[in-house]
């Protein structure tokens, strides 16, 4: 009897064990650097199974399940997709076996992937306090050009954290960067079935981090002119499906009116973007 309840024991530890823990946080964001009262916040979740982890924002996660539901039915009303407009509009997957980073992202109708290439350094600090139910311990790390302060939790056993942090003892329950423009604040954990699905809508082309950095400055530069690439085949990825916070494109005409609105819309969303989380 006694051996198996110690079975039983080992068998729903292993259960507990392979299911996904979802942990959701509130992403705190200061974009424009020359309006820093102006600020956003999203919830954003990190999926963490036992091979591998991935953050995301819930508006993104919302727009894609909107989207399959639409090319279902065919029933196509944009006005659904206002207030899915995302700032965090990329899928940071972590291979825990590999210890590897990717990171995925839409630029205008091309899908891109790249693999994370600086490894993140912590120093960490004798400092502790609480946050929420969580005993936590304060660390620090310079990463694309910022100073990060992050506080990690022991008890949580993930080495991991939002967006492409990772490697502390324990899951990073807050981490924001020294200057106050961004900030990740666990609000809530839950387990879950499984890991949320992302569809691609199209083919992904892989590269470096320093190129896709080079086709998110030429998209920045002249996102129409980019858009027009793309969708006559000049672009990587040559797919068509819809396009991220940039804007759509396709070979359908569009009024010359309408079309410098949205040209005049787009550089103006840019221009208030000017302070990203990676300065380098």
């Amino acid at each position: 009897m006694k051996k198996l309840t110690l079975l039983f024991l080992a068998i729903a530890f292993q259960l507990s064990f392979a299911q996904t823990n979802r942990f959701i946080y509130q992403v705190t964001m200061k974009p424009d650097a020359n309006d820093k009262a102006s600020e956003f916040t999203e919830k954003a979740y990190l999926d963490i199974s036992p091979t591998k982890s991935m953050f995301y924002g819930e508006k993104r996660m919302l727009r894609d399940s909107l989207i399959s539901r639409n090319i279902k039915t065919g029933n196509w009303d944009r006005s659904q997709f206002e207030d899915l407009r995302s700032k965090i509009d990329f899928l940071v997957i972590k291979d825990l076996g590999t210890q590897k980073t990717s990171i995925q992202q839409r630029i205008a109708r091309d899908n891109f992937e790249y693999e994370e290439d600086r490894k993140m350094v912590w120093k960490i600090l004798p400092e502790t306090t609480k946050i929420g139910e969580y005993k936590v311990q304060k660390a620090e790390t310079e990463f694309a050009g910022r100073t990060w302060i992050a506080y990690f939790a022991q008890e949580l056993p993930y080495q991991d954290g939002p967006y492409k942090f990772s490697g502390l003892p324990g899951l990073i329950v807050k981490v924001e960067d020294a200057d106050g423009d961004y900030s990740f604040d666990l609000q809530e954990t839950k387990k879950i079935a499984q890991m949320a699905e992302f569809q691609t809508f199209g083919s992904t082309v892989k590269l470096k981090r320093t190129d896709f950095k080079k086709q998110l400055a030429k998209y920045e530069k002249d996102p129409i002119a980019t858009i027009q690439s793309q969708s006559q085949g000049q672009g990587f990825g040559g797919g068509r499906g819809r396009g991220n916070g940039g804007g759509g494109g396709g070979n359908r005409t569009q009024d010359p009116q309408r079309q410098k609105e949205t040209e005049k819309r787009m550089k103006d969303e840019i221009a208030k973007n000017n302070n990203p989380i990676e300065k380098e």
